[in-house]
């Protein structure tokens, strides 16, 4: 799999992470019972939710990137027939899009399980009003803002974490 279709799976899960834990202060209203199974009118809120967030275009690109790290795995059997796999792999990948709709229902699923019907009702309302049009538009650019800034920072204090551990390695008498 290239860096690109990696890129945007990990920053899928960022955001569904972030997504998840944005919802947590309408959960804290009343737990909702994970061991219980969900009802269908509350599958079908969370999934109404999921579409208003854009999570469906978050996941779609799973399905190319599987598809791609495949013919990868394969193409290093026999690099002469790249053409051919190529060619395969774009088939295929318009054959699995609607296998998305899997990754979105269980998602809804999901959802549900950790939701009450009320809450879920709750949050719909969020997501259709103003702001919450709003958060589904401009978190997307935040957190890309913030991984980029998390980043730097990582870059940076990598830097001053080398330099403390050649400091210390140099105390110990290794030079490094």
């Amino acid at each position: 799999m290239t860096a690109r279709p990696f890129t945007h799976c990990a920053m899928a899960a960022i955001v569904a992470l972030a997504i998840v834990g944005a919802a947590k202060p309408a959960a804290a209203q009343g737990p909702a019972a994970p061991t219980q199974r969900p009802s269908a009118a509350s599958i079908l809120l969370a999934k109404q939710i999921i579409e208003l967030k854009g999570i469906r275009e978050l996941l779609a690109p799973l399905v190319r990137g599987v598809v791609e790290k495949v013919k990868d795995q394969f193409l290093q059997t026999n690099l002469m027939w790249q053409k051919d796999f190529d060619e395969v792999a774009a088939g295929m990948e318009k054959e699995y899009q609607p296998r998305v709709d899997e990754l979105v229902d269980a998602s809804a699923r999901i959802y549900a399980s950790h939701f009450t019907e009320a809450e879920l009702k709750q949050l719909l309302a969020f997501y259709q009003s103003p702001l919450g049009r709003k958060m589904v538009s401009e978190e997307p650019k935040a957190l890309n803002e913030s991984m980029a800034n998390a980043g730097q920072w990582a870059d940076s204090f990598s830097v001053e974490v080398a330099a403390k551990m050649r400091a210390e390695m140099k105390k110990r008498g290794h030079d490094i």
